[in-house]
């Protein structure tokens, strides 16, 4: 089995296109195939080396290595010009002058449902001869047979008057040579395969298997787009989530997998992927279903990892202690410094949570008696501020809630945080009595203490 990759390089990897790069890639790693990675930068005016780094850049995070390219379409023009010459020598394709205006006028006098076919001319574009008797099949692997009766294709242009190859010849011409045995893609190129069906055809080739997957819509039911949250695989990274969730997520969309299997590593993925049990109905991509898988991802990770992966994600270094305590509170990577930033950076001002908390009637008293608590302990942990914090509840006969959340909003200037007690034993005895003495000198310049 070989397969192909072949994005046009005008913008960033978006999820849809993603997705048809992973099912590439397990196809042929499940069937110990070869996967292609092919540019198509034959748009001159889109195609810029930034986008391609963006798309080489999206697959190399998402672990789907390529065993051959990348292949440039543009580099290809001298096979292309070649093939085409064939074309033309052999009868099976003509030059044409034909413009839209005859095009219309031929449809108009013949009927909009018979497919244009032109004069020979001496001097312009190369249009491939389509014959008017029979079918143009697309046997889809995934959607069943199209049938395109012959009479109403129009003969395409598959050559600029310049000779330079448009997209379908190229295409075809790209996948024969490189032996490519099936071809996966979006089903908005469904409408481009009989042309490219004809071309191989018209080279006495056999051509490569089809699957056409639907497109993802998002929960709403339209077409996946920016207004439903990340479109693209590298703001899904800039938003925390791990290569491993993403890939493991829209594998799943539609590829048929039982409801009670979910979690795969990219290995296991391969040996269980089948193009046959692709759905040919829309998949939706739900970003909080993402945000759930990834949580579990990162839950499986060791320490060790996960402390690596924030590390190079934050900037930051020596955060082994703030992962130990928030790691079972975070779903991606982004969550993790506005849940810990306060052990490292001081206090955030939520002046509202000072208010509601910090403000509120016996608050001011609750926070001295926790500041006394926690500065008589010996040894200075989770398990011993627990106990002092718990004794300060029974004390005051209060609930915990009154106890503890005026700790936390002066430890870390909000009501969010990990566990109260693993956040104050991270912080150390010292740096905790500051923050609470500061924020009752807070509360009493403004006159609620």
């Amino acid at each position: 089995m070989r397969v192909r990759f072949a994005p046009s390089p005008t913008g960033a990897l978006h999820i849809g296109g993603a997705r048809a790069a992973l099912y590439n890639w397990l196809l042929a790693r499940g069937h110990g195939g070869a996967f292609v990675l092919r540019i198509e930068d034959t748009d001159r005016e889109r195609s810029t080396p930034e986008n391609v780094e963006q798309i080489v850049d999206a697959l190399t995070w998402l672990k789907l290595e390529w065993d051959e390219g990348p292949i440039f379409q543009s580099h290809r023009a001298p096979r292309h010009a070649e093939v085409l010459e064939q074309l033309l020598a052999g009868g099976h394709a003509y030059r044409s002058a034909a413009t839209a205006e005859d095009v219309k006028e031929y449809k108009e006098r013949y009927g909009h449902d018979r497919g244009f076919r032109g004069e020979p001319d001496d001097a312009g574009a190369v249009r491939l001869r389509v014959p008017d008797e029979g079918e143009t099949v697309v046997d889809d692997i995934i959607r069943g047979e199209t049938r395109f009766p012959n009479r109403s294709l129009d003969d395409p242009v598959i050559a600029r008057a310049d000779g330079s190859a448009l997209y379908n010849f190229a295409v075809a011409v790209d996948d024969l040579d490189a032996g490519i045995t099936h071809v996966v893609r979006g089903e908005d190129h469904l409408s481009n395969t009989p042309k490219q069906l004809l071309v191989f055809e018209a080279l006495g080739a056999t051509p490569p298997r089809y699957a056409h997957l639907p497109l993802l819509h998002g929960p709403d039911g339209r077409k996946l787009a920016k207004r439903h949250g990340a479109a693209s695989v590298q703001e899904l990274r800039d938003a925390g989530y791990l290569p491993e969730a993403v890939d493991n997520y829209i594998a799943l969309l539609g590829a048929g997998f039982a409801s009670d299997e979910e979690h795969f590593s990219l290995r296991e993925l391969a040996e269980r992927f089948r193009l046959e049990r692709v759905s040919k109905n829309p998949s939706v991509f739900d970003e909080r279903k993402l945000r759930h898988m990834n949580g579990r991802w990162l839950r499986s990770l060791s320490h060790d990892e996960l402390t690596a992966r924030l590390e190079e994600f934050t900037g930051r270094r020596e955060l082994g202690e703030a992962v130990k305590i928030s790691a079972e509170k975070i779903q991606t990577l982004a969550d993790f410094w506005p849940l810990v930033g306060f052990l490292f950076d001081g206090p955030v001002d939520d002046a509202s949570a000072f208010e509601r908390v910090i403000c509120r009637d016996g608050a001011g008293r609750t926070l001295r008696e926790a500041r006394a608590a926690l500065a008589s302990i010996d040894p200075f942990g989770s398990e011993t501020v627990e106990a002092a914090l718990r004794s300060v509840v029974d004390r005051l006969d209060a609930k915990p809630g009154q106890v503890f959340q005026p700790v936390r909003v002066a430890i870390a200037g909000t009501t969010v945080s990990p566990g109260i007690f693993e956040s104050v034993a991270a912080l150390g005895r010292e740096e905790t009595l500051t923050r609470i003495d500061r924020a009752l000198a807070r509360a009493e310049h403004e006159g609620c203490a």
